[in-house]
C-alpha cells in the first residue's frame, strides 16, 4: 500500500470507529427500551400474539433452521472473499513461481484495437481484455522464449502493468546480454514510453480471464470494503447476543402472564 491508501485507510477507520460506535450505543439504547417496555408489561400482546404464532406454525423451525444456515454462509462467503482480495492485493507486485496468480485489471488499455494498430488486426490477435476482468497470470517463460504479440504483466514506477510485446530488439552491441521488449496496449496509439527488461516482468497472460469480477474484488480491497467486513462480522456478535437477551426477557414475561410455564421454557431449550 502507498502512504496515500494508509493515510485514507487510517481516517476512513478514525471515522468508521465514530460512527460505528455511536451506531453501536445507540442499538443497545433501543434493545434496553424494548427490554424495559416488555418488563413493565407494554408489549405483553404483541409478545403473546408473536409466540402463538411460533408455537402453532409448523415451519417456524424449518425456517429458524434456514435463517441460522442462510446468515452462516453469507458470513463465511463474505469472509472468504475479503481474504481472496486481500491476498490479491498483498500479492500483486509478486513475481510468480510455478503458481498461477490472479489480477484485477484496471485499465481500458487492452479492451478494443486502436485504429493506428491494424497490424495485430492483420495478425489474427484478437485476445482482448477488459477493465475490471480478473485475469489468470502464469509463470513466465525464458526470456528467448517470449514471442511478438504475447501479453505480459511488468511493473513501472511502482504500478503494475499487462500489455502486449509489440516489438523485440535482439541482443546488440548495445546490450549483448538481453533483449529488448516494446509494449503496448491494444488501445494506444503509441507504445510505452521505455523499452522493458525481462526482469520487469512478473507474469505472462495466456487468455483465461472472468469479465467484470474485478470490480468487487477491488472495492473488498478498499477500505469501505474491510470496513463493510467489519461491520457485517459485529453485526453477526453483536445482534445474536442482543437477541437472546430480548427472547429471555419475554419468556420470563409469558412465565408471569401464564401463557407458558418455566419446565416448557426449560424443555425448549434441552431440544434446542
Amino acid at each position: 500500500m502507498s502512504d496515500y491508501e494508509i493515510y485514507v485507510f487510517i481516517l476512513c477507520m478514525i471515522v468508521f470507529c465514530l460512527l460505528g460506535g455511536l451506531s453501536t450505543a445507540m442499538l443497545i439504547h433501543m434493545y434496553k427500551q424494548y427490554g424495559r417496555l416488555i418488563d413493565i408489561g407494554a408489549e405483553d400482546k404483541n409478545i403473546t400474539t408473536e409466540y402463538h404464532k411460533k408455537t402453532n406454525s409448523k415451519s417456524a423451525k424449518f425456517w429458524n433452521v434456514v435463517d441460522k444456515i442462510t446468515s452462516t454462509v453469507l458470513l463465511g462467503v463474505m469472509c472468504a472473499a475479503f481474504v481472496f482480495a486481500l491476498v490479491l492485493q498483498v500479492t500483486e507486485d509478486d513475481k510468480l513461481k510455478g503458481i498461477p496468480s490472479l489480477k484485477v485489471v484496471k485499465s481500458a488499455s487492452m479492451s478494443y484495437v486502436h485504429e493506428d494498430n491494424d497490424f495485430l488486426t492483420k495478425a489474427g490477435v484478437t485476445d482482448r481484455i477488459q477493465i475490471y476482468d480478473l485475469v489468470t497470470v502464469h509463470e513466465l517463460p525464458g526470456e528467448f522464449e517470449l514471442e511478438l504479440y504475447d501479453i505480459v504483466v511488468y511493473e513501472a514506477d511502482g504500478i503494475t502493468v499487462i500489455h502486449r510485446i509489440v516489438d523485440i530488439e535482439e541482443p546488440n552491441e548495445k546490450h549483448p546480454d538481453c533483449r529488448y521488449f516494446v509494449l503496448q496496449g491494444d488501445a494506444n496509439n503509441f507504445p510505452d514510453k521505455i523499452p522493458v527488461y525481462y526482469s520487469q516482468m512478473t507474469g505472462i497472460y495466456k487468455g483465461e480471464r472472468i469479465p467484470f469480477v474485478g470490480t468487487f474484488v477491488m472495492f473488498m480491497q478498499s477500505p469501505a470494503g474491510w470496513m463493510c467486513i467489519i461491520l457485517v462480522v459485529v453485526c453477526s456478535i453483536v445482534a445474536p447476543i442482543m437477541g437472546r437477551r430480548l427472547e429471555n426477557k419475554k419468556k420470563k414475561r409469558l412465565i408471569a402472564l401464564g401463557v407458558i410455564t418455566a419446565e416448557k421454557v426449560e424443555m425448549t431449550k434441552n431440544e434446542a
